[in-house]
């Protein structure tokens, strides 16, 4: 078995010198759920400027960034034996811009509030939801580039893809059961702190990854699914492949560097909470760095040149993020899992331990005085209340509800609410405020109302 297979047969043209990481990477760029990333929450509200990121503008910098990674891995250890088995910078793009796919609207909000909605009831088990395994259920199932096998992508790109390599039935404590809160007496609140999912994959794609999973021996297998369980938390898984863990340091690279970008330029961290939160001795390798290459620019005071240029004009700003994205990048390494046979498992790329520090200081001021604050808050709660309204009022006549093309899968399904899932997780956040205005606004609205 090849990892470079595909679950449906398929052959390209003689005439066509693409590899299956070309291919994968177009049909990655090509595809309907990519493009409507551009409609997803980042962080910060659509709408209400045209400066930062989005999760489509994120997931494309995951991508460069995570074959940057890979190429500096190949210059920075020649003769390692992980090396050998790099992706190349076709198959890593797509890994990397297929990461975010499976989120719903309105983030990790959204992300709880279809947990809820896909709780366990006494009728069905539904499954849950979590945004990772519906990434990988939108590349094996939802996309139309074959006839059963989704996006049908090669067996190498579906392991990259594959951040979690447990299902939610064996990741979940069934002690958090999603629930709401108690206290409101005229509100229906949910409990984030119980509906919050576990990281895994949705139980419905069981097969897509046992056949992700096929050419690892038996041990390999069992080893790479194994859980580290907590008291009172859903269980983690403990590994990834190669490919993955070079596309989710990328991604954390992205977050903390270019989150923190635009948050500062949009004037919501300021440089006193900066020194705060992220203190010269956080930013060490950092300082050093600079201090080697560039021993005049700065004199004595090397973190506060940092910090002028990082709350600057953005010219500096700029100049700073740029190098601030080097030094992650320059810092990754293999690391060895001795108990796997298969290379794509046995090795990973990680950070070194103080670039590591640093980088979790700029992502630790980011969530808490941006993801934390409440003016994000605000709209979290309020758009998760809007995907459990549009979701239950779907749910309880799905025929006259669902537009066509859904309503068909959900037929075809026999009425399973995976589907009606699938749907409301589709939906950009515009798309599901405007289903939620023209289910429950109280203008008349019209049939001519563009979705």
């Amino acid at each position: 078995m090849s990892w470079l297979e595909r679950r449906e047969g398929w052959q390209p043209q003689g005439e066509d010198a693409r590899d299956e990481g070309d291919i994968d990477y177009a049909r990655v760029i090509h595809s309907a759920s990519f493009r409507r990333l551009q409609g997803k929450t980042q962080i910060l509200n659509l709408g209400d400027s045209d400066f930062y990121r989005t999760r489509l503008t994120h997931s494309l910098e995951v991508a460069q960034i995570a074959g940057g990674i890979a190429k500096q891995l190949a210059k920075s250890f020649p003769n390692h034996p992980a090396t050998s088995v790099l992706p190349n910078r076709s198959l890593i793009h797509a890994v990397g811009c297929t990461h975010d796919l499976g989120h719903p609207p309105f983030g990790h909000g959204g992300e709880v509030a279809l947990n809820y909605c896909m709780r366990d009831s006494e009728a069905k088990i539904t499954g849950g939801f979590e945004g990772n395994g519906q990434t990988l259920r939108i590349l094996s199932r939802l996309e139309n580039f074959s006839r059963s096998a989704g996006a049908n992508l090669s067996r190498r790109s579906l392991l990259g893809v594959l951040k979690y390599p447990v299902p939610y039935s064996k990741a979940r404590n069934t002690a958090l059961v999603p629930s709401l809160i108690n206290g409101p007496s005229i509100l229906k609140l949910i409990d984030t702190e119980s509906s919050k999912p576990p990281k895994c994959y949705m139980d419905s794609e069981e097969d897509v990854v046992a056949w992700i999973l096929a050419p690892l021996t038996p041990t390999d297998r069992d080893n790479f699914q194994k859980l580290k369980t907590k008291a009172g938390k859903h269980s983690k898984a403990q590994h990834k492949s190669l490919d993955c863990s070079i596309m989710d340091a990328a991604d954390d690279i992205a977050y903390g560097v270019h989150d923190l970008e635009d948050a500062i330029a949009l004037k919501l961290i300021t440089e006193a909470q900066f020194r705060d939160s992220v203190s010269e001795e956080r930013c060490g390798s950092f300082l050093d760095a600079l201090k080697e290459k560039y021993p005049r620019e700065s004199a004595n005071d090397v973190y506060g040149k940092m910090v002028d240029a990082l709350f600057g004009d953005s010219g500096s700003r700029k100049h700073f993020v740029s190098r601030l994205v080097h030094h992650f990048v320059t810092a990754m390494e293999f690391i060895e899992h001795g108990q796997f046979t298969e290379p794509l498992i046995r090795y990973r790329a990680s950070m070194k331990a103080h670039q590591r520090g640093f980088l979790d200081a700029l992502k630790e001021i980011t969530i808490q005085n941006v993801i934390k604050s409440p003016g994000v808050q605000h709209l979290e709660f309020k758009g998760q209340g809007m995907v459990v309204a549009v979701f239950e009022a779907i749910q309880s006549d799905p025929a006259r509800l669902l537009p066509p093309d859904a309503l068909a899968r959900f037929e075809k399904s026999s009425g399973d609410l995976r589907t009606v899932c699938d749907f409301v997780a589709g939906m950009t956040d515009s798309y599901l405020l405007k289903t939620y205005e023209r289910l429950f606004a109280p203008r008349m609205g019209s049939v001519f109302d563009k979705l």
